[in-house]
C-alpha cells in the first residue's frame, strides 16, 4: 500500500487585468520548447493542442511587449528560446522554486504529517 504522505502544491502566476500572462504552464511551454525545438512537440509532450500553445505564446508575449521564441534558422528548422524567454523561463522557476520551499519549511512546523514538493511527487 502507498504511504498518503501529503505534497504541497503551489498555483503561481503573473497577471494583468486582462487576465494570466504567465506561471508554471508557460514555463513548462518554454521548457518543452527548449527541449524539443519545436511548438508542436511542446504542445504534444503536455498534452495541448497546438493552437493553444501557440496562443498562450502570444498572450504572454503581446503583454510582456518581447518576444518568448523565435523560428530557429528556416521555418521548418523549428523554434527556440530568445534571451527574454530564457530569462522568464529561468527567474519564474527561481521564483516558484524559493516559495514552495519556503510554503514547504512552513507546512512541517503547521502539519502533524510529512510533506514534500510537487516535483518529489510528480514521479510517483
Amino acid at each position: 500500500m502507498k504511504e498518503n504522505t501529503p505534497t504541497i502544491r503551489l498555483h503561481l502566476w503573473l497577471d494583468t487585468e486582462g487576465g494570466v500572462f504567465f506561471g508554471s504552464g508557460r514555463a513548462q511551454l518554454l521548457e518543452e520548447i527548449d527541449r524539443h525545438g519545436s511548438l508542436k512537440a511542446a504542445a504534444a509532450a503536455m498534452g495541448i493542442s497546438y493552437r493553444a500553445a501557440w496562443g498562450k505564446l502570444k498572450q504572454s508575449e503581446a503583454v510582456l511587449g518581447v518576444r518568448l521564441v523565435q523560428v530557429r534558422g528556416s521555418n521548418k528548422a523549428g523554434y527556440e528560446l530568445t534571451e527574454d524567454g530564457r530569462m522568464l523561463k529561468d527567474l519564474f522557476r527561481r521564483w516558484f522554486d524559493a516559495v514552495e520551499q519556503a510554503a514547504l519549511e512552513k507546512a512541517r512546523d503547521i502539519f502533524p504529517w510529512p510533506a514534500r514538493t510537487y516535483r518529489d511527487s510528480s514521479s510517483d
